[in-house]
This record gives structure tokens, sequence and C-alpha cells, in this order.
């Protein structure tokens, strides 16, 4: 098991684990150190790194941006120190995305019949809507079902959310953390155009749970031209932490003895 587990999502955006149950979680995961990287949104922690129950927290942030060439990507801040900027982006999002999560909502409910009691809070997502299409008992959807065909992308209830530009978001976490990463990059339509843009970034998410075909080679390329550091994680929704991650050398050379 790795030393430190860097992607982790909770329930604080679209994760099903609690910030309070993250160390118990860590613990069966032969975890020590958990990046907290939820979407868009900001930890209540009183430092950029802590210690809780036994368990080292790095406050962490994923931020969807778009590129000017018009891809997507996710990044990820390590050790955030909030500015007042990233403060009030992160308030604009999580406004634009309760908005958009009601419009999704009630475009399901009208299409199903149905009503999915769920509450559109800050960190609301469509796997909050997945989850709760999976579980209404008149539906016979799963939640991949649910994504599939109802609230993805080319879903009929797809509803597209505002998002900043890889300029503006690049800037807010350079301003507050003391690492911008690229998260993911094998799991874009289009890595080697995803992998460009890290020329103007810090590291490369490398070790990632992508499955039995990954191709490493772009990502190690992409760390070789750029001289980027490597982080890792398991991207965890669920309380499976540590599927990928850093050794405790790794970590230390990344946040600690920096």
């Amino acid at each position: 098991m790795p030393h430190a587990d860097l992607h982790v999502h909770t329930t604080r955006s679209d994760g099903s684990l609690s910030l309070e149950a993250v160390p118990d979680a860590a613990r069966d995961a032969g975890v020590s150190v958990v990046g907290v990287t939820d979407h868009d949104r900001l930890q209540p922690f009183s430092e950029p790194i802590v210690d809780r129950d036994g368990i080292t927290f790095v406050h962490g942030i994923e931020l969807r941006v778009q590129a000017p060439s018009g891809i997507r990507v996710d990044l990820l801040g390590y050790a955030v120190d909030p500015t007042t900027a990233l403060e009030a982006a992160c308030e604009r999002i999580q406004r634009n995305r309760r908005e958009r999560g009601r419009a999704i909502v009630e475009c399901v409910e009208d299409r199903l019949g149905i009503d999915l009691a769920v509450d559109v809070a800050d960190g609301f997502g469509r796997p909050h809507v997945a989850r709760a299409i999976d579980a209404h008992p008149s539906t016979e959807y799963d939640y991949q079902g649910a994504f599939d065909d109802l609230v993805g992308n080319d879903g009929p209830c797809y509803v597209p959310r505002e998002i900043p530009s890889f300029e503006e978001g690049r800037r807010l976490l350079s301003d507050a953390c003391r690492i911008v990463s690229l998260a993911h990059p094998l799991r874009y339509d289009d890595p080697a155009t995803a992998l460009e843009l890290t020329a103007d970034l810090d590291a490369v998410e490398r070790d990632y749970p992508y499955g039995g075909d990954a191709d490493y080679r772009l990502v190690d390329r992409a760390i070789d031209r750029y001289g980027l550091l490597a982080t890792a994680g398991s991207d965890a929704h669920d309380d499976r932490l540590g599927l990928a991650g850093l050794t405790e050398p790794a970590f230390r050379d990344l946040l600690l003895d920096a």
C-alpha cells in the first residue's frame, strides 16, 4: 500500500466518505497521508498540512478548467493556503453548481415522474443525482445507467456548468498552493493535448488506478520534458483508499522537504 493517497473525495463534494470518517478509512487501507481534493471546494483546515486522529491531511482541491484548445481538464492543488481570490472563485463555482444541480434534478424528476428527494447544497454534483436515481424504488436505472442514459454529457438531463479558464485556474491555484498538478492525464480523450498544459504546471498525477491497459510513456515523456514532479492518488469517491499513491520518501520530497 502507498504511504500517501493524494486524491480523495469526501461528502463535501461527490464522495461518500465524510471528512470525519477519513482517518479510519485511511488506517484500514494502510495509508498514513491523505490529500483531500474535493471538487471546487476548500476544507475547514487550519493549516495546509495538518494531523488529525493520527493521519496527516493535505489540504487539497480539484478544479476543472477549460484550456484555449477547448479541452477540459482537472487541476489538483496541494497544501492550500486559501487566498481571497480562490475563496471567491470557489463560492462562485459552488453557486453555479447549486443552480445546475437543481436544473438536473428537475429534469430527471419531470422525465421519470418521481421525487428524488435530494438536497442540492454546496459540493453537489451529478454523482449525487445518479445515486438518488439508483436508490429510488420506482426506477430501473443503476448508478452507471443513470449516467449513460440521463445525466451524462450526452444525456437528455445534462446541464453544462460554468468553469474557469485554464489560465485563471492555474493562477488561482498557484497563488494559494505549494504544488499544482494535472489530474489523471490518461483519462482525457486527448491525453497528448492535456499533457502539453503541464508546461505551465508543477506536476502531473502519474500513478492512478487507470486499469491494466494504461500506457504511461506519454506521462513519463512530459515529466522529462518539463521537469515535472509526480503526484499520485486513487481518486477515491468511496471508502477504498490507497489504490494508488506515493511512497513515504516520494511524499516527503514532494511536500515536506521541498
